[in-house]
């Protein structure tokens, strides 16, 4: 076999190796001394507000002035389109995005739990016993997005698995007069349904982005797998 039949072999199965790894978390994290802390969560004379997206009028409620630093284990955005979100016309919320802060950031098990995120949801397991009673459930949590600015909403496109993130905004209530209201947790000892915290943004910041290896590693995978076709393809042809 051609060195050039070879390289095109050997760089397809590293794309697909790294790809399906490329959103593991980091190996070695740089952590910003503010995500040790708790979110801040304080009282606000913020009155109801409405606001405008996709057309659609909202009513925004706050409850609380929240300010939050946490990585990211996990995300989901939302297109405006997704079935649930559609039927609902929810078009505000913008993307959940669920992180860990505390003790959990300094745990040396954590990359052996996993994370994912369902619709509503934010999901976590591991088959180690050591990593899971390690963990503290009480310092993750998934956080519904919300905003109207276009600013921020293209912030927000950038995020990855491992980057380190500061959330400005209200902890509030919203609805619109085809879905009802949907609301918001207030504290971060509850779980199950209703535990996900609703924030209307004001301010989102990448604090420290991530350097994953393995992302690295599938776009050279995928340059190297691309360099070699076009070399396969422009040889000249040779009858056996």
């Amino acid at each position: 076999m051609k060195l050039t039949n070879i390289l095109i072999v050997a760089s397809f199965v590293w794309l697909l190796v790294s790809f399906w790894n490329r959103n593991d978390l980091p190996g070695n994290i740089d952590y910003v001394p503010e995500i040790l802390n708790e979110p801040a969560q304080t009282p606000t004379s913020k009155r109801p507000f409405d606001v405008t997206f996709n057309d659609v009028q909202y009513r925004v409620v706050p409850e609380f002035a929240y300010d939050i630093v946490g990585m990211i284990v996990s995300y989901r955005h939302h297109d405006n389109n997704s079935r649930m979100h559609r039927l609902a016309n929810d078009h505000l919320n913008m993307l959940d995005v669920c992180v860990v802060w505390g003790d959990n950031t300094q745990s040396a098990q954590l990359h052996k739990l996993d994370f994912w995120s369902g619709i509503f949801t934010c999901n976590v397991k591991t088959r180690d016993q050591d990593a899971w009673d390690s963990f503290d459930m009480y310092q993750l949590s998934n956080n519904h997005l919300l905003s109207d600015s276009e600013t921020i909403r293209d912030k927000v496109k950038d995020i990855r698995i491992g980057d380190q993130i500061r959330v400005q905004g209200y902890l509030a209530s919203y609805s619109n007069p085809q879905s009802g209201t949907r609301g918001t947790s207030t504290t971060r000892l509850d779980t199950g349904d209703g535990a996900c915290e609703t924030l209307y943004v004001e301010r989102f910041d990448i604090v420290q982005a991530a350097t994953s290896y393995w992302r690295l590693s599938m776009y050279a995978s995928l340059f190297t797998l691309l360099s070699a076709l076009v070399v396969y393809f422009r040889q000249p042809y040779r009858p056996y």
